[in-house]
C-alpha cells in the first residue's frame, strides 16, 4: 500500500489547497476583508494609471514608475486572491500541479519586480533631491524604459528556478498544501527528497536580491536625508521630505513583513499554523491595497486631478 502511495504522488496531477486550515467553518467570514482588499486593490491601481494616462502634467519617471508598480499589483493580487475567494466561497480547492507551478512562479516573479521598482522609485527621488537640474537629462524615458525592462527581466529570471526546481521532486508524501495558494516553500516542504537547493536558492534570493535592493534604498535615502536637512528653512525641509514620504510608506509596508514572513516560514514552528497562513495571506494581500491608497492620498498631483475629475463629472 505504500508503495502504491509514492507511486501516485511522485509526479501529482494535482495539489489540494487547504485554505486556513482548522478555520474552515469561518471561511465565508475571512473572506470578506479578502474579498475587499481585492476590491481595493483593482479599483485603486486601475484608478492610478488612468489618472496617469489622462493628465499631460504626470507623464514623468515618478508616475511611470508608479504606473508600473499599479501593474505589478494588478498581476500580483490577481495571482492569488480570486483562487483563495473560490477556495473560502466554494470549496474549489484542487489545482492543476502545472498551475500550481504557474501560481508561484507569478507570486515570487512579481514580487521582485516589486522590489525593483522600489528601487527604481528611490534612485528617482535620488536624483530629483540630489541633483535636481540634471532629473530630466539623466531620467529620460529611454532610460525609464530601460529599467522597466531590466526590472522585469531580473524577476523573471531570477524566479524561473523556483518551478523548474520544484517540477523535478518526487511528492510521495502527500498533494495537500495547507494554505490558499502555492507559495513556493509549502510546495518543495511536500518533496520526499532532499529539497536543499530550493531552500537554499530562495534564502539567496531573499538575502542576495531583495537583501540588496534594501541596501542601495538605505543608500540612497541616506543621501536624500543629507541633501534635505542641508537646506536653510524648515518649510523646505518638510516640503522636500514630502515628496519621499509616499515611498517610504509603501517601503516599510512591503519588507517588513516579507522578511518576517519569510523567516517565519523557515524558523517559526512553535507559531500557530492557522495565524501563520492567516498572516501570510494578509500580507500577500496588502501592498497591492495600500499603495494606490497611499500614493493617492498623500502625492498631491494625484489627488488634485481626481478631485478636478470628480468635480467636473459633477457639474
Amino acid at each position: 500500500m505504500s508503495d502504491s502511495n509514492k507511486t501516485d504522488f511522485t509526479n501529482p496531477s494535482t495539489f489540494i489547497l487547504q485554505g486556513i486550515p482548522g478555520l474552515e467553518t469561518a471561511h465565508v467570514w475571512i473572506s470578506i476583508p479578502f474579498c475587499t482588499m481585492y476590491a481595493i486593490a483593482i479599483l485603486g491601481n486601475f484608478t492610478i494609471l488612468f489618472v496617469v494616462k489622462r493628465e499631460p502634467s504626470l507623464h514623468g519617471p515618478m508616475y511611470y514608475f508608479l504606473c508600473m508598480l499599479a501593474i505589478t499589483d494588478l498581476v500580483l493580487s490577481t495571482s492569488i486572491l480570486p483562487k483563495t475567494l473560490s477556495i473560502f466561497w466554494f470549496s474549489s480547492r484542487e489545482i492543476n500541479f502545472s498551475a500550481c507551478l504557474t501560481q508561484m512562479y507569478f507570486i515570487h516573479c512579481f514580487l521582485e519586480m516589486e522590489s525593483g521598482i522600489f528601487v527604481a522609485m528611490a534612485l528617482d527621488r535620488y536624483v530629483a533631491i540630489c541633483n535636481p537640474l540634471r532629473h530630466s537629462a539623466i531620467l529620460t524615458n529611454p532610460v525609464v524604459a530601460k529599467i522597466g525592462l531590466a526590472v522585469l527581466l531580473r524577476g523573471c529570471l531570477v524566479i524561473l528556478p523556483f518551478p523548474i526546481l520544484a517540477r523535478q521532486w518526487p511528492y510521495c508524501r502527500n498533494n495537500i498544501i495547507p494554505q490558499p495558494y502555492c507559495a513556493h516553500i509549502a510546495v518543495v516542504n511536500l518533496a520526499c527528497t532532499d529539497t536543499r537547493v530550493s531552500s537554499y536558492y530562495g534564502l539567496s534570493v531573499l538575502f542576495c536580491v531583495m537583501g540588496l535592493d534594501v541596501i542601495f534604498i538605505a543608500m540612497s535615502y541616506t543621501q536624500i536625508l543629507r541633501a534635505i536637512f542641508s537646506l536653510s528653512t524648515k518649510d523646505a525641509r518638510l516640503k522636500t521630505f514630502g515628496t519621499c514620504s509616499s515611498h517610504l510608506c509603501v517601503i516599510l509596508a512591503f519588507y517588513i513583513p516579507h522578511l518576517f514572513m519569510s523567516l517565519m516560514y523557515r524558523v517559526g514552528q512553535n507559531v500557530p499554523g492557522q495565524l501563520n497562513i492567516l498572516i501570510a495571506n494578509v500580507y500577500q494581500s496588502m501592498p497591492p491595497t495600500l499603495n494606490p491608497v497611499i500614493y493617492g492620498v498623500r502625492t498631491k498631483q494625484i489627488r488634485g486631478r481626481l478631485l478636478r475629475l470628480f468635480t467636473h463629472e459633477g457639474t
